[in-house]
């Protein structure tokens, strides 16, 4: 996040400065699939080059599987030029691209170190303290510090108010040689507890992640994990995938990483701007965080363009409340569909809930706008809140419709109307944590129309 912000700023002639903790290539199981919408952010923003030479596998769509059924989603591409598509590929190696491309430009200054504190002056942050990789505590000053530490961030209780939540962890394993039923497809396993996905991140290589809820996963060391993947997981697998997995689990390097989930919620600071992981998250079953992410950057490079002076803290912070209010349609949509999709896929022996996964399937399968409408919200490419909502009550409705038809029955009317309640109590809660009316009526917002003013409004000021 953090070397993409800088690229961008870059372009606009201002010294960057970038400290980042560990320079070495990072090894993570998340942060490995782009969708369309963010390759076309990343388009936007010049960095598409960063994606050559790292083995990235173009991904045109998603196969989901359900008891020994599947179905194969494509995202709608139809209207964009060929090279537009989703990639995958190793975190790590794109992430070096990135540093390289960053350390190429002469007013980008990279270095090793580890932040320990933001440098404030009477509520406006100046920048920041940090040691080096040689221990020496130094402190670099700035008009404007981004702040996006990750989700590990030790900096963001000072600009937002956190509310984490974890509701399951990853367990990551490398498939080699391995076939995928779908080329260049993720594939999506709706199994028991939770899903499995699998997505190719090298000619040669397949990503599988295996979902489990709650925070607290079998242990590696003592040979339970690997009990757990061969006796619960692997019997759920497709037969394509299966001795592959069976050997990557044999093969022992198997990662974990819990998934949290954390709505936005800033407290505009003078002088800083929290971003990425740092200021949101969600559950990476749709893999949109890096869509977000570069949604967010495009966001903020289009208001900071038309600056010439970023000096006065309060008068830039005040124009950059539009930022919360601009991501919205982007973020809420993806973060929402994340949410309420990770609920709706995992099994349940509620039988309102198993009707409404087995109704996502078959909505999803019926295809045309059944299935290119909801892949259209994930992939970044339509991101509309209202499209969103319309579809994940057409799914609870075309639960409620299987039910009854042909012949409705006391106990199934019941059944049905849990469904709606159900669904509602799944996602209502997330568009209130997103915001209802950033969401759905951004116009309504006083600061939604500072991106617009703001500029004439602080060069004045500059000026005098």
């Amino acid at each position: 996040m953090k070397r993409i912000c800088c690229l961008s700023l870059k372009t606009d002639g201002r010294r960057v400065h970038v400290i980042e903790r560990d320079f070495s290539e990072p090894d993570r199981i998340v942060g490995e699939l782009l969708q369309p919408g963010g390759y076309l952010k990343l388009i936007e923003l010049g960095l598409q080059d960063c994606l050559e030479e790292i083995d990235a596998q173009r991904i045109f769509g998603y196969a989901i599987f359900k008891d020994g059924r599947n179905t194969q989603i494509s995202y709608p591409l139809e209207k964009f030029h060929s090279d537009v598509a989703g990639r995958s590929f190793h975190n790590g190696r794109f992430i070096q691209r990135l540093r390289e491309k960053a350390a190429s430009f002469p007013n980008v200054r990279m270095e090793q170190g580890t932040v320990t504190s933001l440098v404030e002056e009477k509520g406006t942050v100046k920048g920041v303290r940090y040691k080096t990789k040689d221990s020496q505590e130094l402190t670099a000053y700035a008009p404007l510090t981004i702040v996006c530490d990750g989700c590990f961030s030790n900096l963001r209780r000072s600009l937002c108010n956190p509310k984490i939540d974890v509701p399951s962890c990853f367990v990551g394993l490398v498939l080699e040689d391995c076939k995928l039923p779908y080329a260049n497809h993720g594939h999506v396993i709706l199994a028991d507890p939770s899903p499995i996905l699998f997505y190719p991140i090298s000619s040669n290589e397949v990503r599988c992640l295996v979902d489990i809820p709650g925070q607290k996963v079998p242990s590696i060391s003592s040979g339970e994990m690997a009990n757990y993947l061969k006796t619960v997981v692997a019997p759920q697998v497709p037969p394509e995938i299966y001795k592959s997995f069976v050997a990557a689990v044999d093969k022992g390097n198997i990662k974990t990483m819990p998934n949290r989930s954390m709505p936005a919620a800033p407290h505009p600071t003078p002088g800083a701007l929290l971003m990425g992981d740092a200021f949101n998250m969600r559950h990476p079953l749709t893999g949109g965080g890096m869509t977000v992410a570069l949604s967010d950057i495009v966001v903020l490079c289009d208001l900071l363009k038309p600056l010439r002076d970023l000096n006065d803290g309060s008068a830039l912070c005040n124009y950059l409340e539009s930022f919360y209010t601009l991501r919205k349609p982007v973020a809420s949509t993806i973060n929402t569909l994340a949410g309420a999709l990770y609920k709706v896929f995992c099994a349940s022996p509620d039988e309102a809930r198993k009707e409404m996964r087995e109704a996502c399937f078959n909505y999803l399968s019926l295809g045309g706008i059944y299935s290119s409408g909801p892949v259209s919200l994930l992939s970044g490419l339509n991101p509309r809140p209202l499209s969103l909502v319309f579809h994940f009550f057409a799914v609870a409705i075309y639960a409620v419709g299987r039910l009854l038809l042909p012949f409705p029955s006391p106990h199934r009317i019941w059944i049905g109307a849990r469904i709606i309640s159900g669904a509602s109590g799944i996602i209502f809660p997330i568009i209130r944590a997103e915001g209802v009316r950033q969401m759905f009526f951004p116009a309504t917002v006083p600061a939604y129309y500072r991106s617009s003013s703001g500029p004439q409004k602080m060069k004045t000021h500059f000026d005098n």
